[in-house]
């Protein structure tokens, strides 16, 4: 384990981190005030370029951002955005066949069909569009001691929907982490994931006090599927927890090397503070889809 277990591991889908990053950019011009127009794929059947969930943006100015696949399907998108754009429509959902057989279809090769909601958003009104477009990045923080305590508001505050887990009820609690999205106190680490199914929208991040529960988590963590698993510790720990790892649960260096460790970026942190700084940051990074070091 150098400084991430060698290698990317990315496991967040390349679509996912594309919506995602057109939601964010969404926010920031409902907060300045600018209204836009916001084309989804709904639903798709056979082969499509893009699937369910992805999204195009369309500015005032005729500007784009994000993808509904490309080729004809996003020429008619843009098309259809720019009169939405006029009209000022709420919300039509638009039927698109991807193949050269059926009247009125468009001429590609996937021979799929795709439905594509696209809608005009109000800045002045935006209650719908952010009840819709909810951020479900998940950030599950295995330790509730001082660096869990610094890093569950910072994640927070950059849209992670934070959960803390701990099997000391002194610390893991509502008084120490009022605004956290949910608060665990379990029996013990080896059953971290009792009751917990990651997702490509879920990060592991595991700070535990001590060596046996940052092997616990990541052990089963590793059976997981999350866009990211980070632990924090020395390299001579890290070592000894990878060593158990392949001599104890049979996990090769290709599933070890999924795991970012030491966690976070290197830069140079000491305190519980600077090292929420840092993971925080590499979770951005991984978030964004830029996750090699």
């Amino acid at each position: 384990m150098r400084k991430r277990f060698e290698k990317t591991g990315q496991s967040k889908k390349k679509e996912n981190q594309m919506s995602n990053k057109v939601v964010y950019f969404a926010r920031d011009l409902l907060e300045k005030g600018e209204d836009f127009v916001i084309a989804r794929v709904a639903e798709t059947k056979g082969s499509t370029p893009r699937k369910s969930g992805a999204l195009m943006l369309m500015r005032s100015d005729g500007t784009f951002s994000g993808t509904v696949g490309g080729g004809r399907i996003e020429a008619e998108t843009e098309k259809l955005c720019r009169e939405v754009y006029k009209t000022k429509k709420k919300s039509r959902i638009y039927h698109f066949e991807l193949n050269s057989k059926e009247k009125n279809s468009l001429d590609m090769g996937c021979g799929g069909n795709a439905d594509i909601i696209i809608e005009y958003i109000d800045a002045g009104d935006p209650a719908s569009f952010l009840e819709d477009y909810k951020i479900s990045d998940i950030a599950y923080i295995f330790g509730a001691g001082h660096v869990g305590l610094a890093l569950e508001p910072v994640l927070r505050h950059i849209n992670f929907s934070t959960v803390v887990i701990d099997d000391r009820e002194d610390y893991a609690n509502r008084e120490r982490f009022p605004e956290a999205t949910d608060v665990r106190t379990i029996k013990s680490f080896e059953h971290s994931f009792d009751d917990i199914t990651c997702d490509v929208n879920s990060y592991i991040i595991i700070v535990t006090r001590g060596h046996m529960g940052d092997y616990e988590v990541l052990r089963d963590a590793l059976k997981q599927k999350p866009a990211y698993i980070g632990m924090m510790g020395s390299r001579e720990k890290n070592s000894t927890i990878r060593n158990m790892l392949k001599e104890k649960d049979g996990f090769t260096d290709a599933e070890i090397d999924q795991v970012y460790a030491p966690i976070g970026e290197n830069i140079y942190a000491e305190t519980p503070e600077e090292i929420a700084v840092s993971i925080a940051a590499e979770l951005i990074r991984v978030r964004t889809g830029h996750g090699s070091r």
